[in-house]
C-alpha cells in the first residue's frame, strides 16, 4: 500500500461519523468506506441489519425526540461527531394519481424533513467542538430530472439539494454540508426497481460508464466530502452517475439508419 492510498492520508483516522440508513444498501456501503479509511462509522436505522460496520443505534429519523437521543448518547460514548452521512431515503413506487396524501407526506417526511432534523441536532454539537464537522447528504439524480413513479421522491430529493446549500451558508465556515447526487445503485435490493440480472445489466448499459454504480463508489465519494482533502468545499453538489444516462433522441433519431 502506498502512501497515497494508506487510510491515513485521508484524514479520517479515528472521527466519529454518523450514518443514517447505513446497515444495509448504499448506507452500509458508505460505512465500509469509512471503516476502510480508518473512520468509526455510527450507523443508525429502525432495525438493525446482519453483519453491520462500526457501532449501531436504533433511531427513526423521522422522530424529532428519538434524534436528540441518538445524538446525545453519541456524544457521551465518543464527546464530539465528526460527521455525519444523510442518508436514509427511498420511496417505493406510485404514480402520483394514486398515491395518498399520507404517502406522499411521508416521503417527503423521510427524504428530506428528516435529513434537516438530523442535521440540526448535529449542528448542535458541531457548532461548539473544536474543528466543527462536515455534513453529507445523500441525493439523488431523480431530484434533477422527472421522476414518474415517485414523484415525490423527486421532489423531497430537489428539495434537500437546495437545503444543502441553504445550510451550508448559514452555517459556514465551522460547518460544511454537500451532498452527493446519486444515479442507479445495485445494491441487494436492486431487483424491486430495475428487474432481474438482465433488467439490471440492461439499465447499466445505458450509462456510459457501462454498469451501475456500487455501494463503494457512493461511499467513497462521501468520504471525500468528510475528508480535509475537501476543506474549502461546501454547498456542492458531487454527483455520481457514471456519466449520466444517454439521451432518448440519439436512439430514435439514428432507429431510420438501421438495415
Amino acid at each position: 500500500m502506498t502512501d497515497s492510498t494508506h487510510p491515513s492520508a485521508l484524514g479520517l483516522t479515528g472521527k466519529i461519523v454518523l450514518v443514517t440508513g447505513g446497515v444495509r444498501g448504499v448506507g452500509a456501503g458508505i460505512a465500509q468506506v469509512l471503516a476502510d479509511l480508518g473512520a468509526l462509522p455510527v450507523v443508525c436505522a429502525r432495525r438493525p441489519g446482519e453483519g453491520h460496520v462500526g457501532e449501531f443505534l436504533a433511531c427513526d429519523v423521522r422522530d424529532s425526540d428519538a434524534v436528540a437521543a441518538m445524538v446525545a448518547q453519541i456524544v457521551q460514548r465518543h464527546g464530539r461527531i465528526d460527521g455525519v452521512v444523510n442518508n436514509a431515503g427511498g420511496a417505493p413506487f406510485a404514480l402520483a394519481a394514486d398515491a395518498s396524501d399520507n404517502f406522499s407526506a411521508k416521503i417527503v417526511g423521510l427524504n428530506l424533513l428528516a435529513p434537516l432534523t438530523v442535521a440540526r441536532a448535529a449542528h448542535a454539537v458541531m457548532a461548539t467542538q473544536d474543528g466543527g464537522g462536515a455534513i453529507v447528504n445523500v441525493s439523488s439524480v431523480s431530484g434533477h430530472r422527472p421522476s414518474p413513479g415517485t414523484a415525490a421522491y423527486g421532489a423531497a430529493k430537489a428539495g434537500l439539494d437546495n437545503l444543502t446549500e441553504s445550510l451550508a451558508v448559514e452555517w459556514a465556515p465551522r460547518i460544511r454540508v454537500n451532498s452527493v447526487v446519486c444515479g442507479p445503485v445495485e445494491t441487494e435490493s436492486a431487483h424491486l426497481h430495475f428487474g432481474d440480472d438482465a433488467g439490471i445489466a440492461a439499465v447499466g448499459a445505458t450509462i456510459p460508464m457501462g454498469r451501475m454504480a456500487r455501494p463503494a463508489d457512493i461511499g467513497n465519494a462521501v468520504a471525500f466530502l468528510l475528508s480535509p482533502l475537501a476543506e474549502y468545499i461546501t454547498g456542492s453538489t458531487l454527483t455520481v452517475h457514471g456519466g449520466g444516462e444517454k439521451p432518448a433522441f440519439l436512439d430514435a433519431a439514428n432507429a431510420g439508419n438501421d438495415v
